[in-house]
């Protein structure tokens, strides 16, 4: 008999058992839970402890990202999450390394030995928590956070256009903006959840995560008004129209990972409007590519609802809005009403929040800004169609009014949102977030 090296026999041992075991039993499992502690002191039972030198690798798989400094605060009141925090003078960024899917994000923020502020953005700048105060004390907050990724399970990837390849929401990270007079951030649990209902946005620069300030969407804004059992998917991007988002495969995403009981909300029409070959216009084209997003969305057992498109700022003599989007509301309207589809009359509402404010006053929902309003903006900006913080907020509040309107199931996790009328906005002048900081991984390719 030939005897072999133990070690040949421990290579054909190891060769039997992965023809024999599972391949996952081999593979180092992705974690999708996460519990830190922040600053320097020890941590809490169960936590990690995150100081100011954990800056983000890949290899390590989370830390501070994105370049900015953080210091840690250390209270020594006896309570190991709460005695110690992270804080900065500038907005800052953690990140996370997770797989596509929807995320439970807790955070325990505040100084148990003074005043905090702080605002949180999650990926491309969507608003979780707004301006969040606390003297002598800590709060402890939730929200969802969507991730996803450019692969579609049935096959293939969503044709990305090149200002998305550096943009936050189609990278493998969880990232946090904090944000505020003074972030001061304890504690972060981050814990992937399947038993929310999720609220897949389709549509395009009016509806996407805006990268940059002073640019901003409603579909970024909207995520402020939920609480945990609602998750928002932003599937929108700039310059898209029905027939581009489904050409990119982002319906055949959206479709490969929506589940029954599930939203479609669909806003289409100022690209679709440029579109000029002989089968499209508002009647033909258009009408049929929304009949199919419908059909499609509800061979999943989804809810579709259909969004009119925003009105750009256009005003006659009268100091009425002028509708500049010819027949394509009228035509998302006529669809609604044939397919029995909720309807959200954003065309209509936004022309009564412009009207609200004036002709003058209404630059103040747009970006309308002298030059060096921001870095790197050398040329006055006169924007009619897309939005500006306020503008994108003032336009969540619609969307959730039509919501209510509607009674779609998702009301019931409706907060912070008292009735809202368009005609009667919430004053330009008192309204205020703190900006984000620009970024610089996106290249440009226009709003």
């Amino acid at each position: 008999m030939i005897k072999l090296p133990y070690k040949f026999l421990f290579c054909a041992i190891g060769v039997s058992l992965r023809l024999i075991l599972p391949a996952p039993l081999f593979a180092q499992a992705v974690k999708t839970s996460f519990k830190f502690d922040f600053g320097n002191g020890k941590a809490a039972a169960g936590y990690q402890k995150v100081s100011p030198d954990d800056i983000f690798s890949e290899l390590k798989g989370y830390g501070f990202d994105f370049g900015q400094e953080v210091k840690a605060i250390t209270r020594g009141e006896g309570n190991k999450l709460t005695d110690d925090y992270i804080t900065a003078d500038k907005p800052f960024y953690l990140s996370v390394n997770v797989p596509e899917g929807n995320y439970k994000v807790t955070l325990t923020v505040g100084d148990v030995k003074g005043s905090s502020d702080i605002t949180v953005r999650a990926e491309s700048r969507r608003l979780m928590l707004e301006k969040v105060t606390t003297n002598n004390s800590v709060k402890k907050l939730s929200f969802i956070v969507n991730i996803r990724k450019p692969e579609i399970s049935t096959g293939g990837k969503v044709a990305l256009k090149p200002r998305e390849l550096g943009k936050y929401d189609w990278d493998n990270k969880l990232s946090l903006e904090f944000n505020g007079t003074r972030p001061c951030v304890d504690a972060l649990e981050i814990e992937k959840v399947d038993d929310q209902v999720t609220l897949y946005l389709a549509g395009n620069s009016t509806v996407v995560d805006q990268d940059d300030e002073p640019w901003c969407s409603w579909g970024q804004m909207i995520t402020r008004f939920f609480k945990p059992g609602v998750a928002i998917a932003d599937h929108a991007e700039s310059g898209l129209s029905l027939g581009s988002f489904l050409n990119s495969h982002r319906l055949d995403k959206v479709l490969s990972v929506i589940k029954p009981g599930d939203y479609l909300f669909i806003e289409f029409g100022h690209n679709d409007q440029k579109e000029k070959g002989p089968e499209d216009g508002a009647y033909k084209s258009y009408i049929e590519r929304f009949k199919l997003f419908i059909n499609k969305a509800r061979q999943k057992k989804a809810i579709p609802v259909i969004i009119t498109s925003t009105s750009r700022r256009a005003f006659n003599d009268s100091n009425k809005v002028v509708n500049t989007l010819g027949d394509y509301p009228d035509a998302a309207r006529k669809v609604a009403a044939e397919l029995h589809v909720p309807l959200i009359d954003l065309n209509a509402m936004s022309a009564k929040f412009y009207e609200a404010l004036g002709n003058e006053g209404s630059k103040k929902a747009f970006v309308w800004y002298p030059a060096n309003s921001f870095p790197n903006q050398p040329k006055d900006l006169a924007d009619n169609t897309h939005f500006n913080s306020y503008g994108a907020y003032e336009l969540a509040k619609c969307i959730i009014e039509g919501i209510r309107s509607n009674h779609l199931g998702i009301e019931q996790y409706i907060i912070d949102a008292p009735p809202f009328d368009p005609a009667h906005p919430d004053p330009a002048e008192t309204f205020s977030l703190p900006a984000s900081p620009k970024n610089s991984t996106v290249k440009p390719d226009g709003n």
